[in-house]
């Protein structure tokens, strides 16, 4: 039964706010009191629940699925719980338990539609907490999907570079190739490797080498077109996979971009200028190749750069030749 006592800290519940306990007290009669200690279970994930439960004093903590994970809600005086229930009687969602010893009210969900046709107030009050729940739980979804899209940018994010990284390379490049390979478009895979960069730490520091990195980086990255994929592969080389090129295109292309590092990244310290270059290895894309056997010979044709003088770009040469 609810004591006069009780009915004092019904009237600060946001269910009877603004509403006159006397036009639902003699509903009030089939609700019962209920105390839980600290660490007592109120609901259970997966649980049947029938009931709203109305907080007279103490505190609850609502978990995603048990306690070991941090609390998605906290309630106090004046709070309820269990009304998300009311739609379909579905399970509890969550687990409440109690973090201070508390007292409730049990208001059984027939009496508390019973209040709901009896008073607009309570009406217009249930709807403004299930609407603030399902805000709420929105907001906490976006939020959680907010941090996974960072997590995941996070992971395949080169942090010096701000390109994206090996890891990411390895599922995007065989996606597009098979794409290429399935269209029958042409492809080439572009290896851009910084000359002498072993020299630039050696001299300068490592500091120094990370500054000539971000430097060729950028102007990798702003001579490329749209459809262009680049990640750094890994020390001072990158990977650029070139969809929808032919080698005459991807040479142009890779010309390009030897021609823009050579003009833009020149490293001038108090006392020397040097020169910043890249060599260039390009292969074609032959049918049903794979990433590693891509790369590979365009590897070839990029050691072949490195042999000729540095600075300068190696076409691949094809099977049998």
């Amino acid at each position: 039964m609810i004591d006069s006592e009780d009915r004092l800290y019904l009237e600060q519940a946001q269910l009877f706010a603004s509403v006159s306990l006397e036009s639902v007290g003699h509903l009030l009669g089939n609700c019962q009191q209920r105390n839980l200690e600290r660490g007592e279970h109120l609901l259970e994930p997966g649980a049947p629940n029938s009931h709203l439960y109305l907080i007279l004093e103490g505190e609850l903590r609502v978990y995603p699925d048990d306690r070991s994970l941090p609390e998605r809600a906290v309630f106090g005086p004046g709070d309820c719980v269990g009304e998300m229930s009311l739609l379909d009687s579905p399970p509890a969602p969550a687990l409440v338990l109690a973090a201070k010893d508390t007292r409730l009210v049990a208001v059984p969900h027939e009496v508390l539609w019973a209040m709901v046709d009896c008073s607009h107030g309570v009406a217009r009050n249930l709807l403004a907490i299930m609407s603030g729940r399902m805000r709420n739980a929105n907001l906490a979804l976006i939020n959680s999907q907010s941090r996974s899209l960072e997590f995941e940018q996070a992971a395949s994010v080169d942090a010096l570079t701000g390109l994206h990284n090996r890891r990411w390379l390895l599922e995007a490049y065989p996606r597009a190739i098979a794409r290429c390979d399935r269209d029958s478009q042409p492809a080439c895979l572009l290896i851009a490797d910084i000359d002498h960069f072993k020299r630039f730490n050696d001299r300068f520091g490592h500091l120094t080498g990370d500054v000539v990195l971000r430097r060729v980086s950028r102007q990798l990255a702003d001579g490329l077109r749209v459809q262009d994929l680049i990640a750094r592969h890994g020390g001072e080389e990158f990977l650029i996979l070139l969809p929808q090129s032919s080698p005459i295109q991807s040479l142009q292309i890779a010309e390009r971009l030897r021609e823009l590092v050579a003009a833009n990244c020149t490293l001038v310290t108090e006392d020397v200028v040097e020169a910043v270059t890249v060599s260039c290895g390009v292969a074609e894309m032959e049918p049903g190749e794979t990433l590693t056997e891509l790369t590979a010979r365009a590897d070839a044709a990029l050691k072949r750069a490195k042999d000729n003088g540095r600075d300068r770009v190696e076409l691949a040469l094809r099977e049998g030749r």
